[in-house]
């Protein structure tokens, strides 16, 4: 792993594209772009097009590219090179794009994180590892330390513009073209407020008064979206799988089919069960314990389902009482959700509630037999702090979700 920064000096060089992640999606939806990107580039050095300004080259990474994941995604895989078919891949390449890790405290946040690494630097990128929430004067090493190639970056690639960490680094680079990539279901909410001018606000806290960091922080957070509007000469990115409706002015949109992830994983082997996935909307507040309790026991008996795709903010205590009370097996996988499907073994019905996984993964498994199915969340879920906007935005997911069956809300018990 890279040294933290503050301790690498001049170590590094002055990268053409600087990418920020906070979580194991991030980083998947970063490789998703270097890949698309550098197939474009090499598209346009065919035409005679400019590509802006350098980035990832096509194939980057080591000659093979496979590293230990081979095409199946498991350990030590053995078959045909990773990447795209036909195509070469020199050495060296990949020397545009440094990936930086803001690395979390959630343990299975940071293990999933460590994973995504490996697969990134058997890619061929460098990857720092910060420490940015080790203690008190973590901020101020952090940001001390990237602050030299922050400044001298010509690309920022970000995963979650309402992160204040973010928002800070944004306020040190000179960078005139930015990209925001994937953050599941917040990437939505970020194109719309962005588009009517908004102040920047996660959808499941809107509605309450902000607190004394949110007004301390206001001014930074104002600055990092003036920053993430186009203009002057800046150029914003955003590169998305998500259904965008309100397309900021002066913003491209580029799609994310995740074309990496399928050329690097799979054909899955599909079994004749069901799976379900799991969501955090219990730990953000928005949804009732016992009432998700008794709504995935309902799928697990309508639809036969045996496991249980743990999201990786779901509490321990609250997998447990899953387990015991509904009979799945708990699984909680080591890398996001998209590639665990694509590399298999997966049920030919993957079942969800609302969130990324019903928008992604038909885009993993195109060419599959599998299924992804999405069960609304009924109103009478919602706790009674749950933001003014949880029902509408929870509704526009499953309603936006393209290739999916769309089941009605679970009955639960009163």
């Amino acid at each position: 792993m890279s040294p933290r920064a503050g301790s690498t000096g001049s170590q590094s060089p002055a990268p053409a594209t600087l990418a920020f992640v906070e979580s194991p999606v991030q980083l998947l939806n970063v490789l998703e772009w270097a890949h698309a990107h550098a197939l474009r580039a090499a598209a346009l050095r065919i035409t005679g097009e400019p590509s802006g300004p350098p980035g990832p080259e096509l194939g980057a990474g080591r000659p093979g590219g496979t590293g230990r994941f081979g095409r199946s995604g498991r350990p030590g895989g053995a078959g045909k090179s990773g990447g795209t078919r036909g195509v070469s891949r020199p050495d060296g390449a990949g020397a545009g794009l440094i990936l930086v890790v803001l690395s979390p405290s959630d343990p299975m946040t940071r293990g999933q994180l460590r994973r995504m690494a490996e697969l990134a630097r058997d890619e061929g990128y460098e990857v720092r590892w910060e420490e940015a929430r080790g203690g008190a004067t973590a901020p101020f090493h952090t940001v001390g330390g990237l602050a030299p190639l922050l400044r001298r970056a010509e690309r920022i690639v970000m995963g979650d513009p309402f992160s204040r960490y973010v928002q800070l680094l944004l306020t040190i680079t000179r960078a005139r073209d930015l990209v925001v990539v994937d953050d599941g279901t917040a990437t939505m909410e970020f194109v719309s407020q962005l588009a009517k001018g908004e102040r920047l606000v996660r959808w499941h806290r809107r509605g309450g008064r902000p607190g004394a960091r949110d007004l301390v922080f206001a001014p930074v957070s104002a600055r990092a979206r003036r920053r993430l509007t186009p203009g002057n000469g800046r150029r914003v990115e955003v590169f998305s799988s998500m259904p965008i409706t309100e397309t900021p002015e002066g913003v491209t949109i580029t799609a994310n089919d995740f074309s990496w992830t399928r050329s690097r994983f799979g054909p899955p082997r599909i079994t004749k069960g069901a799976d379900l996935v799991g969501t955090s909307l219990v730990e953000t507040g928005v949804v009732d314990p016992d009432r998700y309790l008794e709504a995935v026991k309902g799928l697990a008996t309508t639809y036969g389902a045996t496991r249980y795709f743990a999201h990786r903010r779901e509490s321990p205590d609250k997998l447990h009482r899953l387990a015991v009370e509904t009979g799945l097996e708990i699984v909680r996988p080591d890398l996001p959700l998209e590639l665990i499907a694509r590399r298999g073994p997966i049920g030919r019905t993957i079942l969800s509630f609302p969130s990324t996984v019903v928008h992604t993964l038909p885009l993993a498994l195109v060419g599959t037999e599998v299924k992804v199915a999405v069960c609304d969340i009924d109103p009478a879920w919602l706790t009674e702090s749950a933001s003014p906007r949880a029902q509408g935005f929870l509704s526009g997911v499953t309603g936006t979700a393209r290739d999916v069956h769309r089941l009605s809300a679970v009955s639960t018990a009163t």
